[in-house]
This record gives structure tokens, C-alpha cells and sequence, in this order.
């Protein structure tokens, strides 16, 4: 079997050959269980001399290096990293030595077990406070709105089947969500144990606002595995429920001029109601022309809201 060894790096000049050392030891491993394996590396538009530093230490590895003209992120980096590949599995790590080449055989039989996807797990995460909590809420959101029950989304020493990633298109920060995406196709999702280790060289990308940028992601992921093919049924529901609730001001209104003898004055209470039935009119309204455009796009892009797993 051949793998293929995907890694994005930006700016680690210093990690690439003890990462390259530490491949080369464990593909020697791989071949004696059988499997062949090439290192795709992406580099992210680095300036600190990163590409050149693969290039005089790529010797003994079957290594296949992409360079981007600039910086466009990690997401995109995997995405070119997938077309390239050839292997029939794709192992996905992080380039700064965080991730360990050792736990590779541990994803392979977790796959072999009939999984499409396995995940690392960073059980004893050897990073800061201050990146830990963030991305324990992180997960914690994932969880909540996606369904797939992985401790870790954010480890990117993960293992796919080659089919998995073959229609998948990715944009902004949603390689780490890349699991979750597939479960929603159907796919089968593991996870394991995996080694973290302390960064010793180079400095972390890891921000606040790719924070921001994948919580976006993760809710635009949410909105198209629920309601890419019925965007009326969200919208439609929330217009029903604010025409529900401006009507019920209005029957109290009714009632009150009816029943109770009360004047109809212009209260901040008639003013929402009125305001909500507006906004009811334009979240259906909104409904529909969605409804119209996702339709347009499948029947464009050719792509079917299903997939088939075999056909007998």
C-alpha cells in the first residue's frame, strides 16, 4: 500500500530536517510492514529560506515539495497536498515536531478496522495554557454542533482512505473540521491516543482570530450538512416563529380594544410586533431565494446531495 504523507509548513526552517530525519526512520519501518510512502510537503509561502532547507535534505525519502507564491493558510496548503498525493491512505501532520511520525502505524490499524477516518487524539498536549482552553471550548462547540463525538478536531496527525478526500473542497480554516465534514457524508470517524510533543524550534501561528475564523467555519458547516438542500425549512421556521410572536401581540391588542374597552396606542410592544412581521415577511422571502440558489448550484456543479458507499 502506498501512503502519503501530507504536511503544510510556513517558516520552519529549523524543523524540516530533524522532521525529514525522523520520516526517514519511521518510512524504513512502513517498508517492513509492507507499505510504500511519499512526504508531500506544502510550503506555505515561507520566507526564512524553508523550501531551500527541503531541498538539501530530502535525500533517502521519496519527497514531492509545492511551494506557494505567498502566505494562504494552512487549509489551503492541505487541499493542495490532497490533489497531489497518489497514496491509497493520506496521513495529514503538522511540521513543526509537535507531531510524532510513530503514532503513523497506530492510524493505519485503527483504519484496517473498517474506518474510512481516524483522528489523533492529543492526549497529553504539551502546549500553553492559554492554547489548551481555547481549544477545549473549540471542541466543545464542534461536538455540540456537528454531532461527531472527537475529543480533539484540532490535532492534525489524522489518517484518511484516499476516497474521502475526493470531492472534498475546502476553504478558509476548515481543515480541522475536515472529519466532521465527512461524517456528515456518511463516512466512518475513529480517533486514538497520539504523542504531542513541545515546540523547540520556530514560533506558533496560532491565534485569536483563526480562532474566530474557524468557529465562522464551523457554522457554515453546520448550515450546509443540515440545510444545503432545504435552506427554506431553516428560514421558513424562523419567520413562522416571529410571525407567531408578533401575532399573539396583536391578538392581545385585539382583545384588549374588544373585550377590555382599551385604547390602541402606538407602545414599544406594537412597534416590535410590527417589526417582527416585517422580518418574518423577509426571512421567508429570504428563504425562498436560497431555496432557488442551492437548487441552481446542484444542478450546476453536478453534485449529488448523497453518496454511495457500494453498488451490488
Amino acid at each position: 500500500m502506498l501512503i502519503s504523507i501530507v504536511i503544510p509548513v510556513f517558516n520552519e526552517v529549523e524543523n524540516i530536517k530533524p522532521l525529514l530525519d525522523s520520516l526517514k526512520k519511521e518510512s524504513k519501518e512502513l517498508k517492513k510492514l509492507g507499505h510504500k510512502v511519499e512526504v508531500v510537503l506544502v510550503d506555505d509561502g515561507s520566507n526564512d529560506g524553508t523550501f531551500d532547507r527541503i531541498q538539501k535534505n530530502k535525500k533517502g525519502l521519496n519527497v514531492r515539495a509545492i511551494r506557494f507564491r505567498r502566505n494562504f493558510g494552512q487549509t489551503a496548503a492541505f487541499d493542495a497536498g490532497f490533489k497531489a498525493a497518489k497514496g491509497d491512505v493520506i496521513i495529514t501532520m503538522d511540521g513543526d515536531l509537535q507531531n510524532d511520525p510513530k503514532d503513523i502505524p497506530s492510524l493505519l490499524k485503527e483504519l484496517s478496522k473498517g474506518h474510512d477516518v481516524v483522528s489523533g487524539w492529543r492526549f497529553e498536549r504539551q502546549d500553553s495554557f492559554t492554547k489548551k482552553l481555547p481549544s477545549l471550548f473549540s471542541n466543545f462547540l464542534a461536538r455540540s454542533l456537528t454531532g461527531l463525538q472527537l475529543h480533539d478536531f484540532g490535532c492534525s496527525l489524522k489518517a484518511y482512505k484516499k476516497e474521502t478526500l475526493k470531492d472534498l473542497r475546502l476553504f478558509g480554516e476548515m481543515h480541522r473540521y475536515i472529519p466532521a465534514i465527512l461524517y456528515t457524508k456518511g463516512y466512518k470517524i475513529s480517533e486514538v491516543k497520539v504523542s504531542h510533543h513541545p515546540r523547540k524550534f520556530g514560533y506558533t501561528k496560532y491565534n485569536f482570530t483563526r480562532l474566530l475564523k474557524g468557529f465562522l467555519d464551523l457554522l457554515y458547516i453546520k448550515f450546509w450538512s443540515s440545510f444545503s438542500t432545504r435552506p427554506l425549512h431553516l428560514f421558513g421556521f424562523m419567520g413562522a416563529l416571529m410571525f407567531l410572536f408578533s401575532g399573539l401581540i396583536f391578538l392581545y391588542k385585539f382583545f384588549a380594544l374588544v373585550f377590555l374597552g382599551l385604547p390602541v396606542e402606538v407602545t414599544p410592544s406594537l412597534i416590535i410586533a410590527t417589526l417582527f412581521s416585517i422580518m418574518a415577511v423577509q426571512f421567508i422571502m429570504f428563504g425562498f431565494l436560497s431555496e432557488i440558489q442551492v437548487r441552481t448550484y446542484y444542478n450546476t456543479a453536478k453534485e449529488n446531495e448523497y453518496e454511495i458507499e457500494k453498488s451490488i
